[in-house]
This record gives C-alpha cells, sequence and structure tokens, in this order.
C-alpha cells in the first residue's frame, strides 16, 4: 500500500473510516465520498481527511492512486462510476484491509454477532499490555473514541471479520474466533449451509502454528493441525468459561476457568450478562498469547465498552436510557435479557428500527417473538441501506406478529410526543441504521421531561 492519495468511497462506514484513519496516521492524503454526515464523518474532516457529502464529479482529486470502496455504495453511484471511468485502482474495502495487515499475526474476530464488543475488549487487553497491537475495530472504543489503534511496536493485530460479501475470506490468521454462527445475511449466502461453510473456510485459514477458539455450540470441522479451543459463558464443558457470575455495586464478578487455572473474582464493570461471553473469549486469546494475569485483572475492570453496544447514554431520575446495535433477533434477546437481569422490576419500553428489507422478510417471525420480551415496543420504518423495496415488507409486518397490547408504529417525528406520553422507567434503542441519529435528540428529550 505504498500510494500517496486515496479515495474512499463510503468513508463514512465503520470499517471503511478505520482504514482511513490509518493511512492518514501514516501520512497519506484522504478523500472521500459520503451519503451524509455524521458525527463519525465530522471527526474524521477534523483529522485532516476531505469528505464531500454530493455526488459531484468537481469534488474528485485529479490525482488518486488507490480508490477504496464498501459493497454498500450503490454500483450506480456516480463518483464510482467516474473512478471506474477513469482507470483508478479500485479495491474492495475488504482487500485493502487484508493488504494492510498482510505482514503482521491478525487476530481475528468473527461471528454474526458478538465481535465487536469481543474484538473491542481483546484489543483493550493486549493494548495495555506488554504484547501491545494494532487494532480495525466494528466500533467506536469508548476507551479511546475511535475504531482504530494503531501500536507500530507490536506484531499483533486485532481486527473485527466481517462475514457480509463473504470479506472475511480476504484474511489469513494466526488467530481466529468464531463467537456465533445464526442465519443472517442470507440476501449473499441463501442459506444458512453457505453461510456456515463460509466460516468454516475462514477458520481453516488459520495459521497451522496458531489458534482457534470456538463458541462451544458453533460446529464447523477444523484442520486437525490447527490448535483448537471452545468457550462459552457457564458450560463446563468447554475449555473456557465463567462461573459464580454475580452483580455487586454495579460491576459483574465472576471465576473464569481456563485448562490450567481457575481466575477467581475478576471483575467487569461493563454491563450486559451477555458480556461475559464475550469477556471469556478474549480473556483466552489474549492468556494464549502470553498476557499476564495482572494485566488482564487491570484492563478488562477499566474497560468502558463500544458505542452502541449496550451503551448507557442517560440516567435521570425519571428514566435510564441505553443504545444497542442489535440488529438480528438473538441480538435483540440477548440485549433485553441483559437489561430484565440489571433492572428486574423496571418497565422496559424499546424502540426498534429494522435493518434490511431482506432482513425483514426472512426474521419477522424471529423479531417479533424477541421484542414480545419488550413491555412497550415501538417500532420504526425499515433502513433500507443499501436495498430496494421489497413489496408489502414494511415495520408493520413484524408489528401485525406480535402478541401484545402495548406496541405502537411510528415516525421519527411522530417518536417524540409518544415518548413523552409513555414516561418510560427504562428505555433502548435498537437497530444498525440511522437511529443512531436519534439518541442526542432522545436524551435532551428525557432531561426536559424530568
Amino acid at each position: 500500500m505504498g500510494f500517496k492519495t486515496y479515495y474512499f468511497v463510503g468513508i463514512g462506514g465503520i470499517g471503511m473510516s478505520a482504514i482511513a484513519r490509518y493511512l492518514k496516521n501514516n501520512g497519506h492524503n484522504i478523500y472521500g465520498y459520503d451519503r451524509t454526515r455524521t458525527q463519525l464523518t465530522a471527526e474524521l474532516e477534523k483529522e485532516g481527511m476531505n469528505i464531500t457529502y454530493e455526488e459531484n464529479l468537481n469534488h474528485l482529486p485529479e490525482v488518486i492512486d488507490l480508490a477504496i470502496y464498501t459493497p454498500a455504495i450503490p454500483a450506480e453511484n456516480k463518483i464510482l462510476k467516474e473512478i471506474i471511468k477513469r482507470g483508478i485502482q479500485l479495491n474492495k474495502r475488504a482487500f485493502a484491509l487484508a493488504e494492510i495487515v498482510k505482514e503482521k499475526k491478525v487476530i481475528a474476530i468473527a461471528g454474526t454477532h458478538g465481535k465487536t464488543t469481543t474484538s473491542g475488549l481483546l484489543a483493550h487487553l493486549l493494548y495495555n499490555s506488554k504484547i501491545g497491537c494494532s487494532a480495525f475495530l466494528g466500533g467506536i472504543a469508548n476507551n479511546y473514541s475511535t475504531n482504530m489503534l494503531c501500536d507500530t511496536k507490536s506484531e499483533y493485530v486485532v481486527v473485527e471479520a466481517d462475514e457480509y460479501d463473504r470479506s472475511f475470506l480476504n484474511l489469513n490468521p494466526f488467530v481466529s474466533a468464531i463467537t456465533s454462527i445464526s442465519p443472517d445475511h442470507l440476501d449473499i449466502y441463501q442459506n444458512k449451509e453457505n453461510l456456515e461453510q463460509a466460516f468454516a473456510q475462514f477458520a481453516n485459514q488459520t495459521d497451522k502454528n496458531g489458534h482457534v477458539f470456538l463458541k462451544k455450540e458453533v460446529k464447523v470441522e477444523i484442520d486437525e493441525q490447527i490448535k483448537t479451543n471452545t468457550y462459552s459463558l457457564t458450560d463446563i464443558e468447554s475449555d473456557y468459561y465463567a462461573w459464580n457470575v454475580r452483580v455487586s455495586n454495579g460491576s459483574y464478578y465472576f471465576d473464569y476457568h481456563t485448562p490450567g487455572k481457575v481466575y477467581y473474582d475478576m471483575q467487569m464493570n461493563y454491563p450486559g450478562i451477555h458480556n461475559i461471553e464475550n469477556a471469556v473469549l478474549a480473556l483466552s486469546i489474549a492468556l494464549s498469547l502470553g498476557v499476564n494475569e495482572y494485566e488482564l485483572r487491570a484492563a478488562l475492570k477499566s474497560f468502558k465498552g463500544m458505542k452502541r453496544r449496550f451503551d448507557l447514554k442517560c440516567k435521570t431520575d425519571e428514566t435510564i436510557y441505553y443504545d444497542d446495535y442489535a440488529h438480528h433477533p438473538e441480538e435483540i434477546e440477548a440485549t433485553i435479557t441483559s437489561l430484565k437481569h440489571l433492572y428486574p422490576n423496571k418497565r422496559i419500553c424499546g424502540i426498534f428500527q429494522p435493518h434490511l428489507y431482506s432482513r425483514t422478510k426472512d426474521f419477522a417471525d424471529q423479531f417479533a417473538e424477541a421484542l414480545e420480551n419488550l413491555d412497550d415496543i415501538i417500532l420504526l420504518p425499515i433502513y433500507p441501506a443499501r436495498e430496494e423495496a421489497i413489496p408489502g415488507i414494511t415495520s408493520k409486518t413484524i408489528l401485525h406478529k406480535i402478541n401484545k397490547m402495548d406496541k405502537y408504529h411510528v415516525t421519527k417525528e411522530q417518536l417524540f410526543p409518544l415518548l413523552s406520553a409513555l414516561q418510560p422507567e427504562l428505555l433502548v434503542t435498537l437497530g444498525a441504521g440511522d437511529i443512531d441519529q436519534l439518541v442526542e435528540p432522545i436524551i435532551q428529550l428525557l432531561k426536559e421531561d424530568e
């Protein structure tokens, strides 16, 4: 990647922005396009990147050495078409990332859910140890307010391995992990079998001198030459697991079991029962790379989590408010379960923005079942992302399947009067679309309603 000037088509994506930050940090000129200006793109601008929000060809620099794009950008995008017309070298995000990290020992965290928090925690554990690491994360780490860490002295790099469009098959990890294989991205894979095959291929690309970590329930055939271990939340048949999990003064404590030792009373201040399982995986990988007990305990205790992953946004006298990226039924269920575990006596109101027409169509029944665990259910219109509408598929497709009276379908504009009327005790926003743009206005509303 010895170029001077890079252009990112879709620079506001979380994976794209991490690569852009890395290249900018290494002295390259960065230009880019995205459809909307967000807090993230505003931060990239402050870091010295030139970003446009219009498909205006006049905004393209005269010289571009390499263009990088995300598959989320539609083929008819004018800037993308012009780059192709000019004959500029064009790489997918996944290929560009693979090129950047190919000389490093890659630790790749894959899975249909759980990978962002796990990779963020693992990066934090390594970064604060003698091992060190660089990292390309799929979310903003609250400890660092960025999705990219750079440690030029370390040979390790933590990467969130994205299964979308089979992107993770560009990687050849030294250590790999699979947190889950639930049916998802069926617009790409067509069926669960193809998805499972892709994950198996990913794991088997792990270095023969490396290590694979699998959640206990994940069943993939791994080359017997590659060392493989299992982990779980509390399954004692796993190689690594937690036991004696409890909450005290707002912190989680658990006994961390490994094949060689039990680490008693591990403290984690980041909430969510599902995050203990993520912690078990991150701790296990860090331990396998040589991080010592003192470093593990200190870093686990200081981890502040990932933005939009069980993210406490506001706590007033009237309402506690969390924001979460959950956009798959199993993720939604995990988030709600964790909220009930922390606040067993509070009525939970959830706002869900479905992500993609295809995902809504494929999992409408499962979404309804997961959302029924809420006391008040508010559905926003579908965020389409890269997709065209599917006739007959809307948020109401889910709404009609929910067997509860306290359910609502509203526009973003209608949301705020409804929240004022409901006065929720415990509120959570859920979704992977642009629902994050509502977080700050919701916080303001809650503070005004005190």
